[in-house]
């Protein structure tokens, strides 16, 4: 249910990968603003997370929200956090893999440690994760973040597109499989954020390339997610949150 421009949904709670900061802090933000519980994993922000953590419990002490370490390139950290998450906080009905590397690197340069690194967390560690959601709460959503990249042989990033192109074929291949019971969806975002090294000059630029010819920020991944949770007919589904780039440049 919609309220206020935001999904409220009062005693749900949602497990947020890579939630301390940028996309998954608004993520974070922006359901506790319309009701959910949140979990907040982080690796190595820790002060991030305690710093949302602490906001989130300011503004909304009627919610629950904690924060779980975890280094998603370590298979028994990722095997245990689920566990860890429903022994330590209680269930949960949504997972979101927000948590990604991004790191260039064409094919012929890609080294196994790059690959690796690339594979583990945007790939492997969702993986586990869904399998654990399906095996050990049986309910609810995932959602997973893949990118607008999939869509086109662009190898400048190789393995990071490898792996996102891999993430969106297992979301269908997990749409199918655990339906009914759990609903599988992914978004796909373009031109967000700039890079943290990076100002808005540099987005801007990257932006007139697109058709909508301006970067869309935070509203159209908060909106498509918004749309997944209220539409319980839905799954198997990627939204591009884009700017129409899936599409391919403009002249």
């Amino acid at each position: 249910m919609l309220k206020n421009g935001y999904l409220f949904c009062m005693n749900s709670t949602a497990l947020i990968t890579g939630a301390s900061k940028r996309i998954g802090k608004s993520l974070a933000e922006h359901l506790a603003a319309g009701g959910w519980n949140v979990i907040i994993h982080f690796n190595s922000s820790e002060k991030p997370a305690g710093e949302l953590l602490s906001l989130l419990k300011k503004q909304y002490p009627e919610q629950k929200f904690e924060s779980i370490k975890a280094n998603l390139v370590n298979s028994v950290e990722v095997e245990n956090l689920i566990r860890i998450v429903l022994n330590d906080f209680g269930n949960f009905n949504l997972l979101i893999n927000n948590a990604s590397v991004f790191k260039s690197g064409y094919i012929f340069e890609t080294g196994s440690e790059l690959w690796d690194s690339q594979l583990s967390v945007n790939l492997k560690a969702p993986f586990i994760l869904m399998r654990d959601f399906k095996n050990y709460v049986g309910r609810g959503n995932i959602i997973n973040f893949v990118d607008t990249r999939i869509t086109t042989n662009k190898s400048d990033f190789a393995a990071y597109s490898v792996s996102k192109k891999a993430l969106w074929e297992l979301t269908k291949m997990a749409a199918l499989e655990f339906a009914p019971d759990i609903r599988v969806n992914a978004i796909a975002p373009g031109v967000t954020l700039a890079p943290e090294d990076k100002d808005e000059n540099y987005l801007n630029k990257l932006a007139e390339q697109i058709p909508m010819r301006k970067p869309g920020g935070m509203e159209p991944i908060l909106k498509s997610l918004d749309f997944i949770l209220d539409n319980d007919h839905l799954t198997g589904q990627l939204l591009f949150a884009d700017g129409g780039e899936n599409l391919g440049k403009n002249k």
